[in-house]
């Protein structure tokens, strides 16, 4: 019984920090709010135009150590957090594809969707 619990616990935190996906995703025109909270970004997928700057204001509610950074790494740009003041980053988006966002350790994910 022990077992079946464990190998049930492990099978939701591979889904909820791996295989978890939103279906929706948020447009943004030239800037957008996100809400850093509860072990993920909200809106955590955004739908950007390309040569267009879009400016992403990030607040962050979650006390975790872990929420204390984004990282865009396809671009070189990262961030501290600090809790529930905003940081606003603002991206131009040069080619057309999918620039990922996260966390320090991976564990909270976005995504632009650029085109």
């Amino acid at each position: 019984m022990i077992n079946l619990i464990g190998i049930l616990l492990i099978g939701f935190i591979v889904w909820w920090f791996w295989l978890y996906r939103p279906k929706l995703t948020t447009k943004v025109a030239d800037a957008l709010e996100i809400i850093v909270k509860d072990g993920i970004y909200q809106p955590a997928y955004i739908e950007a135009k390309i040569n267009k700057p879009i400016t992403l204001k990030f607040i962050r509610y979650d006390a975790s150590p872990c929420a204390e950074v984004v990282n865009f790494n396809s671009l070189n740009v990262n961030k501290q957090l600090p809790l529930q003041k905003p940081v606003e980053i603002t991206l131009t988006l040069k080619e057309a594809g999918e620039y990922e966002f996260t966390c320090q350790m991976g564990m909270y994910r976005g995504k632009i969707m650029a085109s």
